[in-house]
């Protein structure tokens, strides 16, 4: 009879003492954040904004090589406003500017010569003039010249602008064509565009500049696309036309200082 009284005090003792383990335990659990494992499983904080880095460049024309490998654009040439160091604050607006036919090569100093690399002395935009060494100009690679200069460049990416000339006009329609959302305006100079594709730049702010007499390039390459953009329904297509000038349309167009006040007024 003793015994049986002994093991059941027994029995009674050790109920008693695994509920006070199992209360302890959820005691020391709810003082862990996040559960009984020991591991925080509080959410982590966001992350602060990035610094505006901005690294300061060389005033004027300067040469740079592309860190994408393996496309048919080696260098290109940067220009740099005067002021550009003084404004570490300002995201500049950014002119890319493709060549023609007889620049192709790999001599990038020609490309000084030429187009808008020839006037672009005192202008307030940093510009961007690749050169194509072979063949065509190839929007892949192109697509890889863009990411790389809004990165190392303090630009604004809501005014970045293109242009181009003959080989570059026809550059110019195609890259607009294949992303719109890339730019702000484009002025394609004596170039041909798809026009069965031009509803993809309704929205887009267009000057496009062409000379009657051109026998190289004809002048129905201008002139479809920008009927074709009006038969969509844009209202942002400015078209001019010389009777004459041959295939040189370009030099009057950069020439004019109305071309760079409406280009800058472009934004998206």
């Amino acid at each position: 009879m003793k015994r049986r009284i002994i093991k059941r005090f027994a029995y009674v003792l050790l109920i008693v003492t695994l509920g006070n383990m199992v209360a302890c335990s959820k005691r020391n659990d709810a003082a862990i954040p996040g559960g009984g494992n020991g591991i925080d499983t509080v959410p982590n904080p966001p992350n602060p904004p990035q610094e505006d880095v901005f690294d300061p460049q060389t005033p004027g024309i300067t040469v740079k090589t592309m860190d994408y490998k393996g496309g048919n654009i080696d260098d290109y040439l940067l220009y740099i406003p005067d002021t550009y160091n003084e404004k570490k604050s300002y995201k500049w607006p950014i002119v890319i500017f493709l060549h023609g036919v007889g620049e192709i090569g790999t001599d990038i100093n020609i490309i000084r010569r030429v187009g808008l690399a020839k006037v672009v002395a005192g202008k307030q935009f940093v510009m961007i003039a690749p050169q194509c060494t072979a063949n065509w100009w190839n929007t892949d690679v192109l697509q890889q010249l863009y990411k790389e200069v809004l990165k190392k460049y303090h630009v604004d990416s809501s005014r970045v602008y293109l242009t181009g000339l003959s080989m570059g006009g026809f550059g110019t329609w195609s890259w607009a064509q294949t992303s719109p959302e890339k730019f702000a305006a484009i002025v394609p100079i004596c170039g041909v565009g798809t026009p069965l594709q031009a509803c993809v730049l309704t929205k887009m702010p267009v000057w496009a500049f062409h000379n009657a007499d051109d026998q190289t390039v004809g002048v129905a390459g201008s002139r479809d696309m920008v009927n074709a953009l009006k038969k969509c329904g844009s209202n942002l297509v400015k078209y001019t036309e010389k009777p004459n000038g041959g295939h040189d349309a370009w030099t009057d167009a950069y020439a004019d200082d109305a071309l760079y006040t409406w280009l800058l007024q472009q934004k998206k």
